[in-house]
């Protein structure tokens, strides 16, 4: 297998993201989650841009690592600028990383209208700042800055930068997409001429704004580059970058390069959440190969032939990314996807027994009245359990009632009191919240935990309500979605009413009910 490199740049490009901000302890975690994924080198940042970066790499050298080497990043010396006095190379110095990252200008343009200076200007900053860090033992990639435009636009200039770099004693040479509007083929062409006229390994570093970062990438690879930057998920500015968590499954496991170990591929899915969680952001859940719907089925001829074959479908197995296959339950679900979820709750049921025709026509019957299970295959599975005659309630609702006032000056503008029974015994409590929702599931979860304690790991982490039919006006049922979690694991139920207050007491009630089950079943499996 071909070897290539992968470069991440999660913490620096990844960073620059509307709405995405590390901090020194995110950057860390970050970088040993990488670290175990296998990935070669973590691009971490611009010690010259901000002190929270040079934190960052004082803290980082301390650190041992076993895959990867953190590499920071800067430019070439200013204009009209020695080396020794340019404050961001000093602070590049500073940063005591074992390789640095030097973009340069490749684009004529840039050079004349941005930096306001000559060309041949600009191939000595680029000559002299490589020189100056090859001098101090430094492993140097110099990014080609706005490459392919500058190639098109000047090919002669754009090779000549290339060229100073390789003279000043570059290791490799990364050629840059930068604005993101380069296609394929050009991307093939043009690399495959630098390829041809550089003994030097050359990269990649694509922007997403054609939406085509990932397939030139490849198509860079396909010429003879033998590193690729991007980041984790696609994260970046303006329509993200190149995304690793793409890129590299489809050259290591359809491909048959070497990018990461191989006992690290199926990592890369919990990878991919895992920095989501921490970007604080929401996990793009139709993402190739590492999101949630990346191997579900919801067509029932799919989910038959899936389940006789899995070729039938999809074009590798899930578990080779450490992702899992999803059946989702809807009016179009066959028999095959229905059974999967009813096997985990009773094995002996076949395709045949009477009880999944019951089951099929309770899901049409339900989603003809607004629910919609494909993402709340937890509320479902309580269905399955009422049919099957397996659910046990754990509590009964005696009434409740939610006020809402004008918000006050601690926030909670909402209160809520319940009355629930269990085992025969009454519980009345009430609480506050900020909104009526809010109030009404700290007041369940107070008068709960005293029956069940394990309530308290729980968390409500989305909420979602969508109109059913907005010409019915106030009057419309509204279906209301919520995403709980306990720290180990996450589930979404669903409630449908023409009361926003029924509709979300129905999700959480299945919310309590399904991590209560599932610690029951945890449990006995344990005795």
């Amino acid at each position: 297998m071909k070897k290539v490199v992968v470069y991440d740049s999660t913490l620096r490009d990844g960073a620059q993201a509307q709405g995405i901000s590390f901090s020194v302890e995110d950057k860390l975690k970050i970088v040993e989650r990488l670290d175990r994924l296998g990935i070669s080198y973590i691009e971490a940042g611009n010690p010259g841009s901000n002190p929270k970066d040079l934190e960052f790499f004082d803290r980082i050298s301390r650190i041992k690592l076993r895959h990867a080497k953190v590499i920071a990043f800067g430019s070439t010396r200013r204009v009209n600028k020695t080396v020794h006095e340019d404050a961001n190379v000093k602070s590049l110095l500073k940063a005591d990383t074992p390789a640095v990252a030097i973009f340069g200008k490749s684009w004529d343009f840039h050079v004349t209208d941005i930096l306001y200076t000559t060309l041949d200007e600009n191939l000595k900053m680029i000559f002299d700042t490589i020189s100056f860090f090859k001098n101090k033992n430094k492993e140097v990639v110099f990014d080609a800055e706005h490459f392919f435009d500058g190639y098109k636009s000047n090919p002669d200039y754009a090779m000549k930068t290339v060229k100073a770099a390789v003279e000043a004693g570059a290791d490799s040479i990364c050629l840059c997409d930068t604005n993101g509007g380069s296609f394929p083929d050009e991307v093939y062409t043009i690399t495959s001429k630098v390829v041809d006229e550089f003994k030097v390994d050359v990269g990649i570093h694509c922007h997403n704004d054609t939406g085509m970062a990932v397939a030139n990438s490849i198509m860079a690879v396909k010429a003879g580059a033998v590193q690729i930057q991007g980041t984790i998920n696609g994260f970046g500015e303006r329509s993200g970058n190149a995304n690793l968590c793409t890129i590299i499954p489809n050259l290591q496991l359809k491909a048959g390069y070497d990018c990461v170990p191989a006992d690290c591929v199926p990592d890369i899915t919990a990878a991919a959440r895992y920095v989501s969680e921490i970007a604080n952001v929401i996990h793009d859940e139709r993402a190739p190969y590492v999101g949630k719907f990346a191997f579900a089925h919801k067509a029932g001829m799919h989910a038959d032939a899936v389940n006789k074959n899995s070729v039938a479908y999809e074009h590798i197995s899930p578990e080779s990314v450490g992702n899992e296959r999803l059946f989702l339950m809807s009016e179009v679900a066959g028999r095959s996807a229905v059974l999967n979820l009813v096997n985990n709750i009773d094995s002996t049921i076949t395709k045949s027994s009477p009880e999944t025709k019951v089951i099929l026509e309770k899901l049409k019957e339900l989603e003809f009245e607004g629910y919609q299970y494909e993402g709340a295959e937890s509320s479902f599975e309580i269905v399955i359990r009422k049919v099957l005659g397996k659910y046990h309630p754990f509590f009964q609702l005696g009434e409740f009632k939610v006020v809402v006032n004008e918000p006050s000056i601690s926030g909670a503008n909402s209160s809520a009191m319940i009355k629930i029974k269990v085992d025969g015994q009454d519980e009345i409590t009430a609480d506050e919240g900020e909104g009526p929702v809010n109030a009404l599931d700290k007041a369940v979860r107070k008068a709960l935990e005293r029956f069940y304690p394990q309530i308290r790991e729980m968390k409500l982490t989305d909420y979602k309500v969508r109109v059913l039919d907005s010409n019915s006006a106030t009057a419309a049922k509204v279906r209301v979605l919520i995403e709980s979690t306990d720290g180990k694991e996450v589930w979404t139920t669903i409630g449908v009413s023409t009361d926003i207050i029924e509709a979300s007491w129905k999700a959480l009630v299945d919310s309590i009910e399904y991590k209560l089950i599932k610690d029951m079943e945890a449990e006995k499996k344990n005795m």
